[in-house]
């Protein structure tokens, strides 16, 4: 194990909201998550895979609804109920600890975000117990069966579910993980667009072959990336960060408009970029529904999910959906999704007609 100090933590973080490509939760409001964490020095741990006992119990948790805008604030309806004093992600935890009457041994992300992984590294904090070095999904995504344990046919139930107000409940069934994102969803919907959830609890050895193993740490070395490059401008960063990730940058513009909405617990729309320096004269838009999912360069498909469309803006730092401003410079690259993504199943929940796009799935690099 490898213990974590603050900047290490900073960066990982940072490395998740650019492989968040949009979604994943603000970067301000996951480190603003960690302030206590980092005030009482509690220690954070980075385990391996191979680290882990086959018997040990492994807890998932994260938040579950639409990523807010910085200025979002909570509606007047729910400001009357009373509030947690920490996460509902953590409360949901301690709540499935009781459900399966055994403690857990160690913490594993959802998937990588500013927000959500910042989550399960502060219940890691907490509780005293060692995050994991993977993560079931290697980037951010939209809907609970977008998961690698899906893909390996792992069921999500039991779930634990809780709400800000101190209200949770046990998932001890569902008809599948498309249903239990509808159920799961719409009590986000009714709970101010936010809940915690823990679900999956997997021992050491089924957890082991189910994940992308590394992508902490892959994470944390892009963010070091962000820290060091970021004085250089936004396209320096992208470029270096594509460069070393077998990846490809795509796009340099400002944005022009960003039309979205938000529904049924998702944030939906279009960013819509004109092309500067080199690219002056060209016009880039990125469909979204929390994270990105398809760019087209004048008109024809350029990148699409599952690979990841990720953006930095003319500062060298990561923003997310739909924190736009007017005018802002952002810089367009292209990152490989991990090859259960891009293996038949993985195309089947996560490709491009799935999630509605009438577009077969083609690999950025052809």
């Amino acid at each position: 194990m490898r213990q974590l100090s603050k900047e290490n933590i900073i960066d990982l973080l940072t490395g998740c909201t650019v492989l968040g490509t949009g979604g994943g939760g603000d970067l301000a409001r996951g480190i603003a998550l960690m302030e206590d964490d980092f005030a009482k020095k509690r220690p954070l741990n980075l385990m391996t895979v191979d680290e882990i006992p086959d018997e040990a119990l492994i807890g998932t948790p994260y938040g579950c609804g639409a990523p807010k805008t910085g200025e979002a604030k909570e509606s007047d309806r729910f400001q009357t109920l009373p509030h947690l004093k920490d996460s509902a992600a953590t409360y949901a935890f301690k709540r499935m600890e009781e459900y399966m009457g055994k403690k857990f041994t160690a913490v594993s992300t959802t998937e990588l975000g500013g927000e959500n992984t910042a989550e399960a590294l502060h219940i890691a904090c907490m509780l005293g117990l060692p995050v994991m070095d993977a993560d079931p999904a290697g980037r951010a995504v939209p809907e609970l069966q977008h998961s690698t344990y899906f893909i390996k046919g792992l069921p999500i139930c039991p779930a634990a579910v809780a709400t800000n107000f101190g209200e949770s409940m046990i998932l001890e069934k569902a008809c599948d993980d498309f249903r239990a994102e509808e159920i799961i969803r719409s009590i986000a919907v009714v709970s101010d667009n936010e809940v915690g959830v823990v679900d999956h609890p997997l021992s050491g050895k089924v957890y082991r072959d189910s994940v992308i193993a590394g992508a902490i740490t892959t994470a944390e070395k892009i963010g070091k990336i962000v820290r060091e490059k970021c004085r250089e401008g936004g396209r320096i960063v992208a470029e270096t960060i594509a460069k070393e990730n077998s990846g490809r940058y795509l796009f340099r513009g400002r944005l022009t408009d960003a039309p979205w909405e938000m529904s049924g617990g998702f944030n939906k729309g279009k960013i819509i970029i004109e092309g500067i320096c080199d690219f002056s004269g060209k016009k880039y838009e990125i469909a979204f529904k929390n994270e990105t999912m398809v760019s087209y360069i004048d008109g024809k498909a350029d990148v699409m999910i599952p690979d990841l469309i990720c953006m930095i803006d003319g500062n060298g730092k990561p923003f997310t959906i739909p924190n736009f401003k007017d005018g802002m410079e952002i810089n367009v690259f292209a990152l490989p999704a991990h090859e259960y993504w891009r293996s038949e199943k993985g195309i089947s929940i996560f490709g491009p007609r799935a999630m509605g796009y009438d577009l077969d799935y083609r690999p950025f690099e052809k």
